[in-house]
């Protein structure tokens, strides 16, 4: 089988690693890639959001399954495209990816089908807006509701910054503001692969870690590291969302004459309630991906296509992104990297790439804020993180930011600590 991967960041490469293993797949393109993916798969210059050069490459590479990473080329239709001409894909329709493309349809979706979520509004005008800031009051919780490439949301205490925010969303006449209540306790992100016939897939929970710097402090990010499996959630909450979020999502699109197939990504918060969706996303997360990815055994194709449940390695794995200096704002760019086959020599470690590039002398460059995603597994979530930590002390980025509290076990401590406390949140669980 010949598989066409659009993108070029880490998830991208994740996926292209994963493939690699599938025995199905005899070759990869992974389209426009980066350095990283250059290694394991044929690299075609392409733009991502035109559905048409989409759907034109995969006919001339004759792929027999094309996996769309990001968002935009999903929320653009490609997916449309691609099946219009009779060509497998892996990826929900553009009306579908509105659950995404849209946090005021993803709400006005999952009232409809009685899906548990934070209390929201959403306006296109700005005192409208300002007045329902105060009514939810602190924390704010304020998200653009376009795309915004994992930056979109501000979460704060300090109202100037939340009308701050209220105002950079509606800066045009098409634009619109979504104010929700802000949900307390840990959060978690789960993948569900809902295959053509209906079948309903999940994956291992993980959980992100949005903020750039240490104990979530500083602005959003597209994610700086995610682990998986969480060693302090319950053993049926996969079950419980699937039950309560992602069935119901599904049905309520199929009920609208939008079917979804493809990745449906929850991000939740567990609230001493229930689960809580905080967001949907209709692709694999990044950088959850890249950990859950390196625990999967059954061959990945077998998944996608629903033909197999997924079988997972025991253990745990982990991620920690390297940011570019100045990330999330004015990344920099073409910064030298040095250290990634001593790196990548530790047993159990793949240096991922993400925002990487080759210059014309052959040395890989910092190409994008994420630059590289450095995964690690190990026989428990703490082996793995020091296996990815000692990964990172090989390599040199200049100006690099990373975080050095992914995994924490002062972190894992403290979720479990949450949990306990909030025991109506999974009332028919028992702790692993």
């Amino acid at each position: 089988m010949k598989v066409l991967v659009v993108g070029s960041g880490g998830r991208e490469h994740a996926l292209c690693r994963a493939l690699t293993r599938d025995p199905r797949v005899g070759s990869i393109v992974c389209a426009p890639g980066n350095a990283g993916t250059a290694d394991i798969a044929e690299p075609r210059s392409l733009d991502v959001a035109d559905p048409d050069a989409v759907a034109a490459l995969a006919e001339e590479v004759r792929a027999e399954l094309t996996i769309v990473g990001p968002e935009v080329p999903l929320v653009a239709g490609v997916a449309d495209e691609l099946r219009a001409r009779g060509l497998p894909v892996f990826g929900p329709s553009g009306a579908a990816a509105r659950l995404e493309g849209s946090k005021a349809f993803a709400k006005d979706v999952m009232r409809a089908a009685g899906v548990p979520t934070a209390a929201a509004r959403d306006h296109n005008e700005v005192e409208p807006a300002l007045a329902d800031l105060d009514a939810f009051g602190p924390p704010y919780v304020v998200k653009y509701d376009g795309l915004a490439a994992g930056k979109g949301v501000t979460v704060t205490d300090d109202r100037d910054a939340a009308v701050a925010a209220v105002r950079g969303c509606l800066r045009g006449p098409d634009d619109r503001v979504v104010l929700e209540e802000y949900l307390d306790g840990p959060e978690v992100s789960l993948f569900a692969v809902v295959a053509e016939d209906g079948t309903v897939l999940p994956l291992l929970p993980a959980q992100d870690h949005k903020r750039i710097g240490d104990g979530d402090t500083g602005p959003n990010t597209g994610g700086m590291g995610a682990y998986t499996p969480l060693p302090w959630a319950s053993r049926g909450l996969s079950a419980d969302i699937v039950a309560t979020v992602i069935r119901p999502t599904v049905a309520e699109l199929a009920r609208r004459g939008t079917p979804f197939t493809g990745l449906l990504y929850a991000g939740l918060a567990l609230t001493a309630h229930g689960p809580r969706v905080v967001e949907f996303n209709v692709r694999f997360g990044d950088p959850e991906t890249q950990a859950i990815l390196a625990l999967l055994t059954t061959p990945l194709t077998d998944v996608l296509t629903g033909r197999r449940a997924p079988v997972w390695r025991s253990g745990a794995a982990i991620t920690v992104v390297m940011a570019a200096a100045g990330y999330p704002g004015a990344p920099r760019l073409g910064d030298p990297i040095r250290g990634l086959a001593a790196a990548g020599k530790l047993a159990g470690v793949d240096v991922l790439h993400a925002g990487t590039r080759r210059d014309d002398e052959g040395t890989v460059v910092s190409a994008g804020g994420r630059v590289l995603s450095v995964t690690a597994i190990g026989s428990n979530l703490e082996s793995a993180r020091g296996s990815a930590y000692e990964a990172i002390s090989r390599i040199s980025l200049p100006g690099a930011q990373y975080r050095t509290d992914i995994g924490d076990p002062a972190r894992l401590r403290h979720a479990a600590d949450v949990r306990r406390a909030g025991p109506a949140q999974l009332p028919d669980d028992e702790e692993k």
